[in-house]
């Protein structure tokens, strides 16, 4: 049913882009009067007010595995187009789709024989459902009809939403989108409300739109609290996913936020965050973050019966994150903690986004496991007018041992990592053309007992991406 949908709907959004691109393809050589009255059509009205997008991307991804671990490379190219319609009174829809290719990739299905493991970094290019699917990669992402008001609008449909914890997670070719309900509350100063009731989600790495409890499994599961492969993945039963944000900033130096996310039948998860910038001189500034989360499970935390469950019925995890760091010109200087405590794991569904710690670094996350130390330390500096902008990023994460199942769900030992990013943003003509050349190293500093497992795509490895994108 859901992929008969899916096929109607891309195919009215096909017609509808080749509808506004092409005013005159239906239509014999008008006279001057007949063009007049034609120019007060909604076609012609939605064509000169409302707003087109487009976006092509090229990602190429290795990853080169210790010996004699599998290594792995993959290029994917795509493209989308979006268009917004202008306000009537108030009103307003967008639509979007974005298709992929894999241009050319090694083996992504194949096991590694040593690990018995598949690729983790590459499949995440395409369709990690359909891997072998090189060509039919495309997805309606945005769908929506909105309502303006002063300041603020309510919208339902499809759109992409950016909170802690669903996001687009944008690290590989799409990012993950939503469906539901959504408002945003802008009516009082430096107060901003939103939140909404999400029943649907196409995680990144998909084509396929999955109901809130299917979601969760899509991504690989790990073990549960005895050591037992999880098996929730189809198995957890929600009606949605309900959302609250308040961001507050009473002066220009301070930042307020409280999230409340309550995902039905399975868990809660709430947040508080406090972001500041203390003014030292004219040219810097010292930064300073604080953030606590505390989660609790939901009735049986998605399913009574405790081996399909994904939250374990009253379980808890609590978690504190801080920053320090300075802004000097343009300079960026940053030192984070983060410490999830040994009440429970910290789990948020990979499928609807990364975490928000201040210790997080792109290729790896802490989901899944609890009694975590992890320090990081972090530095950007832009430079040609913000054109170019390289950063580095170094984090010792502690964890648990790779055995001690309540708190390590997916097998991580210790690690640290050491990130180098530069991006290139080109001006003028080129102007929406950007260059991203991302190095991940992640060492080994816990026990893996010699089980290739707990060492195949998490330590003793590069990752190494060079992304092309072009807005306009």
């Amino acid at each position: 049913m859901d992929v008969h949908k899916n096929g109607i709907l891309k195919t009215a959004f096909i017609l509808w882009s080749v509808f506004l691109l092409t005013p005159s393809a239906f239509s014999q050589e008008q006279h001057p009067a007949e063009a007049k009255s034609d120019s007060n059509t909604l076609r012609n009205k939605l064509m000169k007010y409302g707003t087109f997008h487009a976006h092509a991307r090229s990602f190429v991804m290795a990853t080169d595995n210790a010996n004699p671990l599998t290594d792995y490379v993959a290029w994917g190219l795509g493209a989308g187009i979006g268009y917004e319609s202008p306000k009537w009174k108030g009103l307003q829809f967008g639509i979007s789709g974005f298709f992929i290719f894999n241009v050319a990739s090694t083996d992504l299905v194949k096991k590694d024989s040593l690990a018995n493991a598949y690729n983790r970094y590459e499949i995440g290019l395409f369709d990690i459902n359909n891997p072998q699917n090189r060509h039919d990669l495309d997805r309606l992402e945005e769908l929506y009809l909105r309502y303006n008001f002063r300041k603020s609008k309510i919208e339902v449909g499809r759109f992409i939403l950016n909170t802690p914890f669903i996001n687009m997670q944008d690290g590989r070719m799409r990012g993950t989108v939503e469906e539901g309900a959504w408002f945003e509350i802008n009516e009082v100063k430096k107060l901003k409300m939103e939140g909404g009731w999400l029943w649907r989600i196409s995680p990144r790495s998909t084509v396929t739109w999955y109901t809130i409890g299917n979601s969760m499994g899509v991504y690989p599961v790990g073990v549960n609290e005895w050591g037992t492969k999880s098996n929730y993945a189809g198995n957890i039963k929600s009606a949605g996913v309900g959302l609250l944000g308040i961001t507050y900033a009473p002066v220009k130096q301070l930042k307020l936020q409280v999230w409340e996310q309550f995902t039905e039948n399975v868990f809660n998860t709430a947040m508080v965050q406090a972001d500041a910038k203390i003014p030292l001189s004219k040219t810097t500034d010292l930064q300073a973050g604080l953030m606590y989360v505390r989660q609790d499970a939901i009735n049986c935390g998605g399913n009574c019966d405790s081996s399909k469950t994904y939250f374990t019925k009253g379980s808890s995890s609590n978690i504190i994150s801080s920053k320090l760091g300075v802004l000097w010109n343009k300079l960026d200087a940053s030192v984070n903690y983060t410490h999830i405590t040994d009440d429970g794991r910290f789990l948020m569904p990979r499928e609807w986004g990364r975490e928000p710690f201040y210790t997080f670094l792109p290729r790896e996350r802490n989901d899944g496991a609890g009694n975590v130390h992890a320090i990081t330390a972090k530095l950007s500096y832009a430079f040609f007018n913000g054109t170019l902008k390289p950063s580095i990023g170094y984090g010792h994460y502690y964890i648990p041992d790779v055995k001690n199942y309540r708190l390590n769900k997916y097998g991580m030992p210790s690690y640290n990592q050491l990130n180098v990013d530069v991006r290139y943003s080109f001006p003028k003509y080129l102007k929406g053309l950007s260059l991203q050349l991302l190095m991940v190293y992640k060492g080994k500093l816990g026990n893996t007992y010699s089980d290739y497992r707990y060492v195949f795509n998490k330590v003793n490895m590069f990752n190494w991406n060079f992304v092309v994108d072009y807005r306009f």
